[in-house]
């Protein structure tokens, strides 16, 4: 690799630090609004969220498993929080008993990542979680996102409606975005996603005015935020194999990306990676944020930047933290636009979404082989695609569980897997 000037190298750093932005902003800032949190409230999350998952990645990349990946709000559990909100009141549940309860799962998950860890539990993730798990586990978490973040860059509104002028503007980000990465070459192509972000940000300001106003920061890691602990099985149970299949998009996302670096990843840094992982699963809990995992959207960050050097990594990490430490930093970053961040995060889903496509060309595409990654695709893209009222006629307990296309979607595959290719009797081996 390449190494970068000394202005480069700090373009880079930042790069990394807007894309740490724009990742983490939106999630603390939804889970406010579906608890009903206030501003300062929501601000503090916002700082919280910024300290810890810079020190995570930083983590990572120093002594986990040592890619330049973002330790980010874990795709599984923030779908997963959200649907959750949705469908609380038709289940007759209130937010605080919800928020205390994921908390409990939170951290048991965290307490259960580092013990499997510690047992050498990847062995057994890497033989039920094969590559057409693999595949399906990238396609659901690229399309789940992707509609979330399509409705973000639309500006749709509570009603439906798209807001035209909003969402011309994402449209031309998102062009711009792609071609810059795609067709651009040098600096435009490494700082594609910068320009897009800062860019879009001035745009959007210049046409519509400024979307919010900084906040004086709040308070960071206040305890329990979302309400006190309680013991609702079926939300435990729910965000207990959440936390499994979050060990899997550990697996995922390290494993995908061994063939940018061209290296495999020893047994060691994926158990120093699933100690980092459940320790801050823990905070996560404790401190009401979504819990972390390796972000799989750094790969296409890193796809459309081509700067694979881990120090530009590092100093986005000591960057962000530095952010959420300052509150009228803080404050700042928090008001970037929505559907600025939505934009720029579509194209980091699509190269996702492109990388399962490419796992697939791999896969003996036979009769069988295909039914065993269309079932479960299309199983949980339709649980993903209707509301969570469908469910309520199924038993509370299981209602957090099947309301969940991604994990539905998963599960239905690790089964299939287990059954068809007598996966069970390998792990008996």
């Amino acid at each position: 690799m390449p190494s970068l000037s000394k202005p480069a190298f700090s373009l880079a750093g930042i790069q990394w630090l807007f894309f740490m932005v724009v990742n983490t902003v939106v999630v603390p800032l939804s889970i406010g609004l579906a608890f009903g949190l206030t501003d300062a409230e929501t601000a503090g999350l916002i700082r919280t969220s910024f300290i810890t998952i810079g020190t995570a990645s930083l983590l990572q990349a120093i002594i986990g498993h040592r890619y330049p990946l973002l330790e980010g709000h874990g795709g599984i559990w923030w779908g997963l929080v959200l649907s959750l909100c949705a469908s609380a009141p038709a289940m007759g549940i209130s937010y605080s008993e919800l928020g205390g309860s994921l908390a409990v799962g939170m951290l048991l998950a965290g307490v259960v990542t580092i013990v499997l860890g510690a047992l050498g539990f990847t062995e057994i993730l890497q033989k039920i979680f094969n590559p057409i798990v693999l595949v399906i586990y990238l396609f659901l978490l690229s399309i789940q996102l992707i509609l979330y973040f399509f409705k973000g860059m639309m500006g749709v509104a509570e009603g439906g409606a798209i807001n035209l002028p909003v969402a011309f503007l994402s449209v031309i980000i998102v062009v711009a975005v792609l071609v810059m990465s795609m067709m651009g070459r040098g600096s435009i192509a490494n700082f594609s996603v910068l320009i897009g972000m800062i860019g879009g940000w001035i745009a959007f300001v210049v046409l519509f005015g400024n979307e919010s106003t900084p906040t004086s920061g709040g308070t960071i890691f206040k305890m329990l935020p979302l309400g006190e602990m309680k013991l609702h099985v079926g939300i435990i149970v729910t965000a207990f194999i959440a936390g499994l299949i979050n060990m899997a998009n550990s697996l995922v996302a390290i494993s995908t990306v061994e063939y940018l670096f061209n290296e495999r990843t020893t047994l060691k840094r994926y158990q120093a990676s699933y100690y980092v992982t459940g320790a801050l699963t823990i905070v996560a809990g404790l401190f009401g944020l979504i819990p972390l995992g390796p972000y799989s959207s750094s790969i296409g960050f890193l796809q459309s930047t081509r700067i694979f050097q881990k120090g530009p990594f590092i100093l986005g990490s000591l960057l962000f933290i530095v952010l959420g430490l300052v509150p009228a930093l803080g404050g700042f970053f928090s008001t970037m636009p929505e559907t600025v961040g939505d934009s720029v995060l579509f194209v980091a889903y699509l190269q996702l979404f492109s990388t399962a496509i490419r796992n697939v060309r791999r896969l003996p595409l036979d009769s069988i082989s295909m039914h065993r990654i269309t079932i479960p695709m299309l199983v949980g893209v339709s649980i993903l695609n209707v509301p969570p009222e469908t469910f309520s006629a199924f038993p509370v307990i299981l209602q957090p569980l099947i309301s969940n296309g991604l994990l539905v979607g998963v599960m239905l595959s690790v089964i299939m897997e287990l059954t068809t290719r007598n996966k069970l009797k390998e792990l008996t081996q």
